[in-house]
Order: structure tokens, then C-alpha cells, then sequence
């Protein structure tokens, strides 16, 4: 099972324009023109503005969001004033509404990723977790997968769990954390991954993110929604990003709850190279456009019949590949 390479922590640049009392933080949480502000090196948090000459500094992207490494100057009773913000090095966004050129950040400076699904209550959707998966991998995100409720996994008639036999071809090419928020189990190891990284948790509502993060971070309780009996999806119980400290070093992003996502950004010529499966045996095909779907002489379906990767993994890309419609 390959680890996600994480890069080493970019260092911080004190830009030479700023005030000197300006002291380094991270963006926690966004409430519309205000901003919380952990202090990098303080136990304490300022609720911040961005300063007037900033404001004139971005474009096409949202000017301070959840993760931003900023500069802010305390202008006491607990409130400050950001007067920098640090170069991102990869964000998770999506397009702004009604616009085409403009990205809404949902998280900035994420080091990894932890998509988080339920072996039951709501049943797993592998299709959804590709997907995940594909934003992820166009993004140069690492990912992890963690699959929650194992106290409700039951075994299968081969003496499998249903877990490992839904989940157990990601094994191969991302760390699968099998997990329960109920029994603890799992989260040692899990806690362990997450550690000095700011890792960014998304999945589908109703798999017990709430829960799990209640249990990694016991200090701050998050309202921990139910499932729909009618739909038997999740209520949503996550509104905004937040990034919750559970150590100096250690951030999760808790995002809010999804039932579907949307591609957006990553070109269709480009699909083939997020399954990490595939590579191997991309550039090998008759045709240097090759689709993978119907062409002649096609090194990718040549390898799926010779059981290189599995046939569930490869039908979600086609379909992707396809421009298929319908829920995730």
C-alpha cells in the first residue's frame, strides 16, 4: 500500500511591506468579511479584517480563505487585522456561481486528503469515492480513504468482511483506514496519519464525520446529524469549512457534507492519468488519443482483461470518460 508523499512545509516570508507587530496565523474559519485567525505560535485565536490594500491584491479567486497562512496585527479585545497572506500552494475549489474564470476556495494549503464513507447507514457509493478520488489525484492531493461504522460490518459467506470486499482493491493504491467512531477501533492508526499535516476530510453526509472528528478531537463537539428513513442519505449537520486545531501541528477541515460532486475543472483527456492504475500502461496504445472505451489496440482494456486492475474501477472511468449523467 503506497503512502501519500507529503510535501515538507513551505516556510513562511515575512513580506518586508507589512507592519512589524504582525505575527503569523491560520486562517480557521470564514464568516463573510470576518475571519478567525489561530495564531501560529499563541493558543489564541483573533477575529480578523482584511486590510483595506489587501482587499486590491487577488483576482479571480476568493481573497482570504479557510487555510490561508496570513499576517495579522492583535488591535486587542481579542480582534485583529489581516495586513498578508502567504502564497497557497494547491487549493481545493470549484467554480463561483454564474461565473466560468472565477474559483470559490473551499480549503487552501491542504497536505492530504481523508474521504470518509460508511460500510452501512448510508450503504457505500464506489462510484462517488472514484469520483472523490479523481478530484483528488487532478488536484496533486494525497489521498486516504477511511471507512467508518466497521462495527456494523458483517461478514460476507466467504469469511470476507463486506468492507474489505467493496473497498479492497483501493488497498493497492491508497491507505485504507477501516475505522469505528462507536468501538475506537482504527483510530489510533488513523490518528497517527493525520499528525502534522492539515488534512481535509470530505465524503458523502450520514458516514459519521462528526463523530469520527468528535472522537479524534474530543475537545470541540460538532452536532452529529441522522439519517434520512426516506432517503436513507444523510442530513447535512456541516454548513461551512472549518479547520479545527487538535494539535500546534495537526488541522483537520471538516467540509460540508455532499451528496453529489460535480467535475469540475478536470479536462476529459485527463481522466486517464487519475487512476493510478492505469499509468502503467498509458502511452502503449495504437493511438496516441486513445480514449480507452472503443478504440483498436488499446494497452488499458488489454491490461483490465488480463485482471491488472478491477473491472468496477475501470467502468467508473468510462463513465466518466462517456460524460455519463445521474447521481453519484
Amino acid at each position: 500500500m503506497p503512502l501519500p508523499v507529503i510535501e515538507p512545509p513551505v516556510p513562511w516570508h515575512r513580506p518586508e511591506s507589512i507592519a512589524h507587530a504582525a505575527i503569523p496565523g491560520i486562517v480557521t474559519r470564514a464568516y463573510g468579511k470576518f475571519f478567525d485567525v489561530q495564531l501560529r505560535d499563541e493558543p489564541r485565536s483573533l477575529l480578523s479584517t482584511v486590510k483595506g490594500t489587501v482587499r486590491r491584491e487577488r483576482r479571480k479567486t476568493d481573497l482570504v480563505a479557510v487555510g490561508d497562512r496570513v499576517w495579522v496585527v492583535d488591535v486587542g479585545e481579542d480582534e485583529g487585522q489581516i495586513e498578508a497572506i502567504e502564497p497557497r500552494t494547491r487549493v481545493l475549489a470549484r467554480p463561483a456561481r454564474n461565473t466560468e474564470d472565477v474559483e470559490q476556495v473551499v480549503l487552501a494549503n491542504p497536505d492530504q486528503v481523508l474521504f470518509v464513507f460508511a460500510i452501512r447507514q448510508p450503504d457505500p457509493h464506489r462510484r462517488m469515492l472514484d469520483r472523490f478520488l479523481v478530484l483528488a489525484e487532478y488536484a496533486g492531493l494525497p489521498a486516504r480513504i477511511a471507512i467508518n461504522k466497521l462495527d456494523l460490518d458483517p461478514l460476507e459467506p466467504d469469511g470476507r468482511s463486506l468492507s474489505q470486499t467493496i473497498f479492497g482493491d483501493y488497498e493497492r493504491f491508497y491507505p485504507v483506514h477501516y475505522v469505528s467512531s462507536q468501538t475506537g477501533l482504527g483510530l489510533l492508526e488513523l490518528r497517527q496519519a493525520l499528525a502534522n499535516n492539515v488534512t481535509v476530510i470530505a465524503g458523502p453526509s450520514g458516514v459519521g464525520k462528526s463523530s469520527l472528528l468528535n472522537t479524534l478531537d474530543p475537545g470541540i463537539k460538532r452536532v452529529v446529524g441522522e439519517i434520512s428513513t426516506a432517503t436513507g442519505k444523510g442530513r447535512h449537520t456541516t454548513t461551512a469549512t472549518v479547520l479545527y486545531t487538535l494539535d500546534p501541528t495537526t488541522f483537520i477541515a471538516d467540509t460540508p457534507g455532499i451528496r453529489a460532486l460535480a467535475m469540475h475543472g478536470v479536462p476529459a483527456e485527463a481522466l486517464d492519468r487519475c487512476f493510478p492504475e492505469f499509468r502503467p500502461f498509458l502511452g502503449e496504445c495504437f493511438y496516441p488519443d486513445c480514449t480507452h472505451l472503443h478504440e483498436p489496440d488499446c494497452n488499458v482494456r488489454e491490461a483490465l482483461a488480463d485482471g491488472a486492475f478491477s473491472p468496477q474501477r475501470y467502468e467508473s472511468y468510462a463513465s466518466l470518460r462517456r460524460g455519463d449523467s445521474g447521481e453519484w
